[in-house]
Formats: C-alpha cells, structure tokens, sequence
C-alpha cells in the first residue's frame, strides 16, 4: 500500500509541467468567519436591495469580503479589489462555497454598494440589526454609551452643499474635512451608531439625533450616556432626561460656568487644606493602585425651558482635582512661559545689518502685549525695557566736512528689552488652581457615586478608540472616493470594519478572563512574555505568513492543496473567538 502510494506522488511530481500556486490566507478565514457570526452578510442583504441586472454574489458577501481586504492590507481603495480577488481565488471559493471572480468587485459595484450604505435609510436598519444581533450572540449588557466626535481631513474639492467643508479641525487645519459623529457600547468601545455630516458643522446639535438612533436602537430606558463638554448643552441633558435615560459630562469653561468654576476651585482648595476631598484610586497598568483624583460634589436644581414647556430636576455637580492632569497643565504652561520669553527677548535685537529696530515705545508695548496674549500668560510675564539714544554729528547739507562747516547733533532711538521676568508668586497660585474640573450628572447617589463617577468617566477614551483606529490601521483619510454617498458609505463601511475588531478584541479578553489565563508569543520582542489583554491588531498579527500553497497540472486540475500548519498560538486565539479550526483547515479539502 504504502509503495503504491509513494509511486503515485512520484508520478504526479515526475510529470512535466505544473503550476505551483500559493495564496496569502493569514488572518482572512478568521475576519471572514467572525463577520458570518456576527451576522453580516445576511443584515446587509436585507436591507439592501437587489436589482434585476446584479451579479449573483450577494450585497452581503460582497462586503464581507471587501472588509476582509480592508482589515488585512489597511487599503480601502476599490481599485485594488480586483487583483486581490484574482490573487484570492482558491481560499475565498473555500470560504463563499463558490467562485469569486474580479467582476464581482468591479469599480462600479463597489461604487454601487457604497451609495447603497449611504442611504441613511438603510443604514439605520443596518446598524440597528447589528446591534440586536451582537448583543444576543455576545451576551452584551448594555449600560453606558459613549459619544463623540471626530473630522477626517479630506482633498475633494468643495462644494456649497457637499459633505467636505473647511472647519475646526482635529488633523490638519489647511485641508477640508468631513465630521463622523459615533456612540460607542462601554465596555467594548463597539460603534453602536455612527453618522457623517459636513465638516464644518458643530458637536452640540449632532448628540440628539444620535442619543434618538442609540435608544430607539436598543429599546433600554435607563441608559447612562456620557460625552464631552460638548454634549452637556442644556437642551442635550434635557432631553436625556426626558427620554428616561441619564447623563455623564464635564461643563466647559465658558459662559456662566467660567465665573461658577473660580468659585468651587476655590472651595475645593480650602476642602483640600481641610482634608476633606473624597479620594478616588484606581489600579495603573503595573497593578500598583494610585490616586487618580478626588473632589467633592453639591447638588442644584435645573431648569430647562423650551416653548411652552418647562422641565426641572435636581442635578449633582462634581467638582474633582486630578493630579494628573495638574501635571499636564503645568508642564503646558512651563512650555508657554518659555516660548513667550524666548520670542519677547528676540523683540530687540542687538544693532546689525538685517536686523530691525525698534523705535517707537507705543509699538514695543503692543508687541509686547500681543505675544504675552498669544502664549495666554497674562500677568505671569513681566517684560522690562530701556530707552536707548544714540547720538552723532553730522555735517548740514552736502560735501565734505571742514573746520568751518556747520554741524547738527542727530539721535537715533531704539528700545532695548533688558529682562524678562517670571511673576512666581502668580504662576504658583495659577497652579493651584490646575487639575480641576466640573462633571455632572441627575443620577442618585446610591446608583452612581463620585468615586464611580469619575473612574467610568476615565474611560472616555474608549470611544477616541474608534476613531483611532479608522486615522490608523484602517487608514480612512484621505478617502480614495470623491462623490459624497460614496464618502459617507465609505466612512460607514470603515466603522464595520470597527465593529469587527472591537469584538474579536472582546471576545479573546474575555475569553481569558473568564479562564484566567493569557496568550503566550504575542510579542515578538519577547517571547516569554504573556498577555491577559491582547490588542485587536496583535491578535490578527498572530496569523501572518499563513499560506496555502496548491499544485495543478497545466489543464488547472488541482493535484493537491496544503496549508501551512495552525501553530498552538493560532489554535487558541480560535477558540476564545469560539470558532473552529476548520475556518482554516477546510481550504485543504
């Protein structure tokens, strides 16, 4: 048996001519499998409909296999699909069940299928699918929502009513931008709701209509949204309250809220001398735990009036000290007192060729004031300066001089900065007064204390996670589309992509937890080192260089199929996923 075998492998390689064919699988399985669980090439085909002349691979499949893409090679631009697909043929007919040809993601139907996710009709059902089904599948217990805002800086050209607009940019302050407006699931940072406006368009008015989808979405009173400085607007709290959820924000610094601030800074000074500040700790990533902030609070009443209709409710205001961010104010404004004196002593030169001068008091104080203003460091700076003249004899009218010859005495004035002074008395009472800030919120103290209120607040950055990760791995700006629906739909399609690595990020953290155990070699500068918290994009890193090498003969008949083998590491992070190794071993079959 054996020697028949061995005679037949022989007779297959003596043969004259094959093609050797080897396909990049690395972590496509994995991505692919883990969007069927998540449901969505059915969510999209059911809301997306069909034309008479389509392709007969589906809407959905088309997406989940372009997100595949998106999410391997961080490449967004439906050029390159086509040669992807070509390169991907045997893997992906392993993985659809059957062929997958270039046409299928030809320039046209991806354009298509974008302005298919920009109808906001379809997409609201979409995303509101997706979340009953994540959180059915994943046993998801909603509690707290994260809102946010962030712009993608954009070269398409401008137009009176187009998407791309000039604003207040985040990136890049000389390119128009787009602004994406998203509520993120705590604790995953999942985008449960995400929605595209023109970029020059403010946060405040963005948080209702996206607070409205959220709760309409997930059909849950009670829910406790939090935000920035931003979505603390009167009318927004209003109308959480109404809506029967709450509330989590800080105030901004202007306004009335400015004058109220110096006020409680100043209360929480003397509570702090008094020893009375309630101390919030928390455990810092070496498991040491720290003081992450304390405070007080008082309560007020609020009012909101709108028409005809006046609501009131009693509101708790938390006025908290963080250390940390003490610190980072006052290294700002060690870096502004530097600058500003550096720029005040290069006001007056010393005398030279190329070098102007100074001779009028009036302008020195302006230019003075102006760079003390622009530094914002006030009464913090003190600059000192002197008169200085100058005086020569110059001979009345032309030609040379003699003894006889009339002279005039003439005075040339400039003014010569001498010191640049810090006022430390005030820099340090400006000090003590960094590190605070104003969160407030109408729920009771015995559902959420000051203590919980402030570490769940610490997590904001979970929702800037989604952000971060469409600027980096996903790579969304610039966007290779130029038409708005397909800027928008682009902009959605890249949050499924979110979607899909926040909860394979989830699912393996608590898979382990639940375990209590970690993930061996997930970093390659240290082999020894275990992870109980593996990132997204290290997990998909896991699975580089997994290929699939099949030999034909010259008429396209496969001879035989091999992949490259699972290693322990892969196997793992599988089943955490609670997936099956035969994502990856049936593309052998």
């Amino acid at each position: 048996m054996t020697t028949d075998s061995t005679s037949k492998d022989q007779e297959i390689f003596n043969k004259d001519k094959l093609q050797i064919i080897t396909e990049r699988v690395d972590d496509v399985p994995l991505l692919i499998a883990q969007m069927l669980r998540m449901g969505i090439p059915e969510i999209i085909d059911r809301h997306i409909p069909r034309h008479g002349n389509q392709r007969d691979l589906s809407w959905g499949w088309t997406t989940v296999i372009w997100m595949a893409y998106i999410l391997t090679e961080g490449d967004h631009r439906k050029v390159s699909m086509s040669e992807y697909v070509e390169e991907m043929q045997n893997t992906l007919l392993c993985i659809a069940g059957r062929p997958i040809v270039a046409l299928d993601f030809s320039d046209d139907r991806l354009a298509h299928l974008l302005k298919h996710l920009s109808n906001r009709e379809y997409w609201s059902k979409i995303e509101d699918d997706l979340n009953k089904q994540s959180i059915e599948v994943y046993d998801l217990k909603p509690e707290t929502i994260r809102c946010d805002a962030t712009t993608v800086s954009a070269d398409q050209a401008i137009t009176e009513d187009g998407l791309v607009q000039f604003g207040h940019s985040k990136d890049n302050t000389k390119l128009p931008q787009i602004k994406l407006m998203s509520a993120a699931l705590d604790p995953l940072g999942m985008p449960l709701a995400s929605d595209v406006v023109s970029g020059e368009k403010a946060d405040d008015g963005l948080y209702i209509p996206l607070i409205s989808r959220v709760s309409d979405s997930l059909k849950k009173n009670g829910l406790l949204f939090s935000g920035d400085c931003k979505m603390s607007a009167l009318e927004t709290r209003a109308h959480l309250l109404s809506s029967g959820h709450h509330y989590l924000c800080p105030l901004p610094l202007t306004g009335k809220t400015a004058d109220e601030m110096k006020t409680w800074i100043n209360e929480g000074i003397s509570k702090d001398q008094e020893k009375i500040l309630i101390p919030v700790f928390r455990e810092n990533y070496k498991g040491i735990v720290v003081l992450a902030a304390k405070g007080y609070e008082f309560s007020r009443i609020q009012t909101f009036q709108k028409k005809a209709e006046e609501i009131t409710w009693p509101e708790r205001v938390f006025v908290v000290h963080s250390p940390a961010h003490a610190r980072q104010q006052s290294a700002g404004l060690n870096i502004r007192l530097t600058k500003a004196k550096e720029k005040l002593e290069k006001l007056t030169p010393l005398p030279g060729r190329g070098r102007r001068q100074i001779s009028d008091e009036a302008e020195l104080v302006a230019a003075i004031a102006k760079i003390i203003k622009a530094h914002n460091v006030e009464d913090l700076l003190e600059a000192q300066f002197e008169k200085q003249v100058e005086q020569k004899m110059k001979y009345v009218g032309k030609g040379r001089g003699g003894v006889n010859r009339e002279t005039i005495v003439v005075e040339k004035v400039r003014y010569q900065i001498t010191s640049v002074e810090r006022n430390q008395k005030k820099i340090a009472d400006e000090k003590t007064r960094f590190g605070w800030k104003a969160f407030v919120t109408e729920v009771d103290f015995d559902k959420l204390s000051l203590h919980d209120a402030i570490l769940s607040y610490r997590n904001e950055y979970r929702v800037e996670r989604i952000f971060g990760r469409l600027k980096s791995r996903l790579n969304i700006a610039p966007l290779f589309v130029k038409k708005d629906d397909q800027i928008e739909g682009m902009t959605y399609l890249l949050t499924l992509c979110v979607r899909v690595l926040t909860l394979i990020e989830f699912v393996v953290r608590r898979s382990l937890k639940e375990e209590k155990t970690e993930l061996p070699d997930m970093h390659p500068e240290n082999h020894k080192k275990t992870t109980a918290k593996p990132s997204a994009e290290k997990i998909l890193k896991a699975f580089s260089k997994v290929n699939l090498t099949i030999i034909c003969d010259m008429a396209g008949n496969v001879i035989m199929r091999s992949l490259k083998p699972l290693s322990n590491l892969q196997k793992q992070i599988i089943q955490k996923l609670g997936l099956d190794s035969s994502i990856y071993t049936q593309l052998e079959i």
